[in-house]
């Protein structure tokens, strides 16, 4: 059967190469798990990984962010393989990103630019919108000098300003004056969501926190039977979707929102704080955690600074463990060879006994996909969403 072709109208996926250092404060176990999430950020925005880079350094090189040598082993690669495009782990300043694409004379990305596109694709809402466009302005505006260069020898010393710097100044007070507008838009929509958030008042409020792609969505769907959208890519769910779910005679409202991820761009999350108000506002928490994930202990971290940051952290928390039916438990010595079929599945029972289930109580093990323990699950959330409206909506005791 002949291959198939990628026809003009089509869109080849773009190939690229990953690069990461290893600094003092990053062993090469973190670098490694980095850039294989880095390059599910690549999948999840329609790329294909062909090649990572790693360089050992106290502290990334001011001018190109890796040494001489390294940049110019990664130029020759991608001559060589006609690479598309080179994704750094890190921020590039505007100085680095100007440098590297001179050197490698490809398109450059560093994380935040990865996330502002995979966030871009991904917006759907008009607030969601109005969100990623404001962070890809302010993610621009320091680096607008790069996109004038072909006109840097017109310019002149005191007095002799060229058309190059006079062109980047009108586009600077072009993306200020954007993002005063944007700015002001968000005001608008926030207010539109206080109102709706405050029409919804009578409800217990629960919201789904995790880490992205751990299962919220899923999860979402399996408690309020509705159809939100779920795939196994970073970043699907962008809007915060709120559904009424009733378990046996206890109404509350259900809400899902954007996953957490490290190294999140700043401006991002200032951003999307707005988007976060579900969390902020909520009465319990749900932190779902992907329990399969080798480092889901540095998930759990990241999600709780994170709510911290949003002065969420001490709400009333369950804590999901997903995904049980994909757990392997490997703890080993470096020497030991193990046979991972050999390792024994854990029980139900094994997990209630485990640190897991010690130091994140109240804590439920799950597998959402599998339907199992579902039962604990729901009756976990309705005895403390009965708890917190017989406390906060005491009028409504009449219905327990």
């Amino acid at each position: 059967m002949p291959k198939k072709k990628f026809y003009d109208t089509e869109l080849k996926p773009e190939r690229a190469v990953l690069v990461g250092l290893i600094t003092a404060n990053q062993t090469e176990e973190q670098e490694k798990e980095y850039l294989d999430e880095l390059a599910f950020l690549v999948d999840t925005a329609g790329g294909i990984t062909e090649k990572t880079f790693t360089q050992k350094m106290q502290k990334p090189e001011r001018a190109t962010f890796v040494g001489t040598g390294k940049l110019e082993e990664i130029r020759d690669y991608v001559k060589a393989e006609e690479i598309d495009l080179v994704v750094f782990d890190d921020e590039l300043s505007p100085m680095q990103l100007r440098n590297i694409e001179k050197e490698l004379e490809v398109k450059v990305l560093d994380r935040s630019n990865l996330i502002l596109d995979i966030f871009a694709r991904r917006a759907q809402s008009a607030q969601a919108k109005t969100q990623v466009e404001l962070a890809q302005l302010q993610y621009l505006l320091p680096r607008l000098t790069r996109l004038w260069t072909h006109l840097e020898r017109q310019k002149g010393g005191i007095g002799m300003r060229g058309p190059g710097e006079t062109q980047i100044e009108s586009d600077r007070r072009m993306i200020k004056d954007k993002i005063i507008i944007l700015k002001e838009k968000l005001k608008l929509i926030d207010k539109q969501n206080e109102t709706q958030r405050k029409n919804r008042k009578d409800l217990v409020r629960v919201a789904l926190v995790g880490y992205t792609n751990v299962g919220k969505s899923t999860i979402m769907n399996m408690l309020s039977k509705s159809e939100v959208f779920a795939e196994n890519k970073l970043f699907a769910t962008l809007d915060t979707t709120v559904r009424k779910v009733v378990f046996d005679n206890v109404p509350f409202l259900l809400s899902d929102t954007v996953g957490f991820i490290r190294k999140l761009p700043h401006h991002l999350v200032e951003c999307f704080k707005s988007t976060l108000d579900e969390v902020r506002e909520a009465d319990i928490l749900i932190h779902v955690v992907d329990i399969s994930h080798p480092n889901f202990e540095d998930h759990i971290h990241t999600v709780n600074e994170t709510l911290k940051d949003l002065g969420a952290i001490d709400k009333e928390m369950i804590t999901v463990f997903n995904k049980i039916d994909n757990y392997h438990p490997v703890e080993i010595e470096q020497d030991w060879e193990v046979d991972h079929e050999e390792i024994p599945q854990m029980t139900l029972a094994d997990f209630k006994r485990s640190w897991m289930a010690k130091h994140n109580s109240p804590a439920v093990f799950i597998s959402a996909t599998e339907k199992e323990n579902i039962d604990e699950f729901r009756d976990a959330i309705y005895e403390r969403v009965k708890a917190v409206n017989q406390k906060i909506y005491p009028f409504n005791n009449f219905l327990y």
